[in-house]
């Protein structure tokens, strides 16, 4: 006996060989895909599935991998408009990220992931990279666990730099970061993972990099890094360091399948062929990349060299959403606009960023990322019928990049547990709290921060 029974769907598996089954089903047992083809063949093998879901006029998605975020930036959203990366962070977010508390995290994380989830997201990736006392990455884990997404959370750290309530030395950040590993690295049946997420190149010391590779190659994990975001960013390393921050991870011998390069807007050929070399992932954060008009990271020119490029949403104040759907059109307009070629991507590859792609960056590809019989059962139930925009539907990838919205995203499975049915979520008992809750740590947090935007103090800024 199976558990789910998937029938009637336009099935687009993301496999090796890219097929879409226009009339499919699938098969799921336990946490894992057990069969899929064509209904009229796979539907009479399990007619004694505990749950039958008839998704005539749906299209079934390998489920979204967002592969950059900062959970904790829920409660600042709308917080840091119209201002450069170096602003936002020394105004805005370093004053802020120094009064966070496990509550506050839990509550953004709870938040962030409920909204992702509706976007399509099943494996969510967390960069804490302000860790300045215990309990901010455990606030992380805990939303996971209640929401029942896939999730990574990188444990982060400071130890050079302006903000000095936010270093901490590298005896502590080990010792929190062999915690961290010990209790919740591969739980919940390998659901929740742990990785080091150390801020930047120009924020740690030599000895921080090298304690936190170690800790990489011990458990098994990733280390991820913002690379070349701005010139400012990549200037502040080479300051400190006296090499620009790809060199200095090579420098370091910091290098190899297991590191996120995270950005790469501001990189060089020389550049791209090191990230190739060393077989080193990079996460592109478009809608980030714009808000806070940081560049256009060179990603057809990245994917012409064979780099795996995965898609990132970035922190909820340098995005303002975390929405899969949204960050997959911007991706595809920028880079047709920048090229000034409609060819520079498609929606297809721009899918693959999101799924399999993102499957790479993470070393997850034999688990999850496409459709496929041994896999995760992973996936996004789209319903077209949601919405106008998404009517008529004749290919799906391309509706669902270019005429879709999060709305149209109608249920979301994870390890094969149907966790978003119908556009709510199955897990909690009340969305609604989720929201109270996080409007009210984001206005407390604002006001330990002395950080605002409210219209009532908030002068109207119409420039022109």
């Amino acid at each position: 006996m199976i558990d789910i029974l998937i029938k009637n769907a336009i099935i687009v598996t993301v496999n090796k060989d890219r097929d879409v089954i226009f009339d499919g089903a699938i098969a799921i047992k336990g946490d894992r895909i057990l069969d899929i083809g064509n209904t009229v063949d796979i539907e009479p093998k399990y007619l004694d599935a505990k749950k039958v879901i008839d998704a005539n006029g749906k299209v079934i998605f390998p489920g979204f991998i967002n592969t950059h975020n900062h959970l904790f930036q829920v409660l600042l959203k709308g917080l840091g408009d119209d201002m450069a990366l170096h602003e936002w962070l020394n105004t805005m977010m370093f004053p802020s990220a120094k009064f966070l508390t496990e509550q506050d995290t839990y509550d953004a994380a709870m938040l962030g992931c409920m909204e992702g989830l509706k976007s399509g997201i099943t494996t969510m990736v967390d960069y804490m990279h302000t860790h300045n006392r215990p309990g901010l990455t455990d606030g992380i884990v805990k939303a996971y666990k209640d929401l029942g997404i896939r999730g990574v959370v990188g444990r982060g750290c400071i130890d050079l730099g302006i903000h000095k309530e936010l270093i901490e030395d590298v005896e502590t950040v080990e010792k929190d970061l062999r915690r961290v590993f010990e209790k919740y690295h591969n739980s919940e049946n390998g659901r929740i993972k742990i990785c080091v997420a150390p801020s930047s190149m120009w924020a740690i010391s030599e000895e921080m990099g090298k304690m936190l590779w170690n800790i990489v190659k011990e458990y098994d994990s990733y280390f991820t890094v913002h690379i070349s975001e701005t010139e400012f960013a990549r200037t502040a390393t080479k300051d400190i360091h006296g090499e620009i921050d790809i060199k200095l991870l090579e420098k370091w011998g910091i290098v190899g399948p297991e590191v996120v390069a995270v950005h790469c807007v501001c990189i060089t050929d020389e550049d791209m062929e090191m990230l190739k070399k060393y077989d080193i992932k990079v996460s592109h954060n478009v809608a980030s990349n714009m808000y806070l008009a940081s560049g256009v990271a060179p990603v057809p020119e990245m994917l012409k060299k064979g780099i795996n490029v995965s898609l990132g949403l970035d922190g909820a104040a340098s995005n303002n959403a975390q929405d899969m759907v949204e960050l997959m059109k911007l991706t595809a307009l920028q880079h047709k606009v920048n090229n000034c070629d409609p060819l520079a991507i498609s929606a297809e590859k721009v899918l693959e960023m999101a799924t399999i792609e993102g499957a790479r960056t993470l070393r997850m590809e034999d688990e999850i990322g496409s459709l496929e019989i041994g896999k995760k059962a992973d996936l996004v139930i789209f319903n077209s019928m949601l919405s106008p925009k998404s009517i008529p539907l004749h290919n799906p990838v391309s509706t669902l990049v270019y005429s879709a919205s999060m709305h149209n995203v109608e249920s979301v499975l994870v390890d094969g547990n149907v966790i978003l049915e119908n556009g709510k979520v199955t897990t909690i008992e009340s969305e609604e709290q989720v929201l109270l809750n996080a409007q009210h740590a984001a206005e407390e947090l604002c006001k330990r921060a002395n950080v605002t935007n409210r219209m009532e103090g908030h002068k109207w800024n119409s420039l022109y």
